[in-house]
């Protein structure tokens, strides 16, 4: 999970729930955290999956597992590259 406005994140807990609740319990705001899972022995970008049950949010406009929208997504790849490369 990773909370885009703080650029944090959080893994691990046996469902990306675990590691949101755990972002929520340190302030992030529900509204900006998002789901993703990682596959480091790929080697190009498609290392980085942006699917997650949590992503669900119509009424942010997320209306799938899969994020859409390529600011968040942008937003989602430099945190997650800087914090797990």
């Amino acid at each position: 999970m990773v909370d885009i406005k703080q650029g944090v994140l959080a893994l691990g807990g046996e469902y990306h729930m675990d590691a949101n609740v755990i972002l929520v319990e340190q302030g992030s705001a529900q509204d900006d955290i998002w789901g993703f899972n990682i596959y480091p022995d790929l080697k190009d970008d498609s290392w980085i999956a942006f699917v997650s049950l949590i992503n669900i949010r119509p009424a942010l406009g997320n209306f799938g597992m899969e994020i859409k929208d390529k600011n968040i997504r942008t937003c989602m790849r430099q945190c997650i590259e800087r914090l797990i490369i």
